[in-house]
């Protein structure tokens, strides 16, 4: 029996500056609950961290999977076969493909925060998807993965 291991998976993290950044709503919620007194300040520092932590958690969380023959991306299923060209895209092209050249119709798993991307296209006729904008830390690798996973 053989495990069906993911040969590629990537969970695109928040970078850690927004931990810093979620203790620093909790420190606002604080002081505006302040006013109220000691423990409303503890509940508005615990409440305001825990919400704006849990914010960044779940945008944090998306992932890219290779399994089987089709690509996760997100909410995305894709079939292998529907994905042709691959484009690894350095961190100059990353930037022209999510402003000037980007097309509104593909599908962008867009973080900001991570400077490369992959871009796919779809070759499914009935897809109107011209491509896939995948921001990934390790694009060679995930492009790597799609090519070994479309020949096996």
């Amino acid at each position: 029996m053989q495990l069906s291991a993911a040969p590629y998976e990537e969970r695109l993290t928040a970078p850690r500056t927004w931990w810093l950044i979620s203790f620093l709503v909790g420190v606002s919620m604080a002081l505006i609950l302040l006013p109220f007194g000691t423990l409303p300040m503890l509940g508005g520092l615990a409440g305001g961290t825990a919400v704006a932590a849990v914010a960044a958690s779940s945008y944090g969380s998306v992932r890219i999977r290779v399994v089987g023959d089709s690509l996760i991306a997100g909410e995305a299923k894709i079939p292998l076969a529907a994905l042709g060209e691959m484009e690894v895209l350095d961190p100059e092209e990353t930037r022209a493909w999510r402003t000037y050249k980007a097309d509104p119709r593909a599908f962008l798993l867009l973080r900001a925060y991570i400077p490369t991307a992959l871009r796919v296209v779809v070759t499914d006729p009935q897809d109107p998807t011209p491509y896939l904008y995948l921001s990934t830390r390790e694009p060679e690798r995930l492009a790597e993965a799609l090519r070994t996973a479309k020949q096996a």
